[in-house]
Parts: structure tokens; sequence; C-alpha cells
């Protein structure tokens, strides 16, 4: 699956905006902690496009690390911890 292919300017500006206004909706997330090491370890993935969005699965890892349902969803497995959103 490929990313998003949506030009840069057409989301950066208002990305973590419409991510905040989402998880504000959202019940179940992970404890800040967790949400940071899942963000470096998606800094450090070579399927991070733009800084934004998982070329996996086309998501804003913004959004998904913060959810404690999510998974990182490289194919060659998880580079989030097990469990750590459990």
């Amino acid at each position: 699956m490929s990313c998003r292919a949506c030009p840069p300017h057409l989301y950066r500006e208002d990305v973590m905006e419409q991510i905040e206004d989402q998880l504000a909706l959202e019940t179940d997330l992970v404890s800040p902690s967790v949400y940071e090491n899942r963000l470096t370890e998606c800094a450090s993935c070579t399927s991070l496009h733009d800084k934004t969005t998982c070329m996996h699965c086309g998501c804003f890892v913004q959004f998904r690390a913060k959810l404690s349902y999510k998974h990182c969803p490289h194919p060659e497995g998880s580079r989030w911890e097990e469990g750590d959103g459990l």
C-alpha cells in the first residue's frame, strides 16, 4: 500500500489540528510515554513519508500512534513494542 500521495502543502498546516480534533473524540489512547516511543520508532522508519504518513497504511503516524488498539503495519513486523498500547 502506498502513502496518501497528497502534495505536502495541502495538509501540512492543518494536519496537527485535525489530528487533535479527532483524538478528542477517542477514548482508548496510549500514555504520553508510549506515544513518544511509538513516534520515535516511526521517525526512524524508512517507510515514513514527509514526517507524517506511513507508506504501509496511509495513516498519519501522529494519529495512529496515539490509539491503543492500533499497531505498526510494517510488513516485516511491528516496530512498536509488543503490548505497549494494551
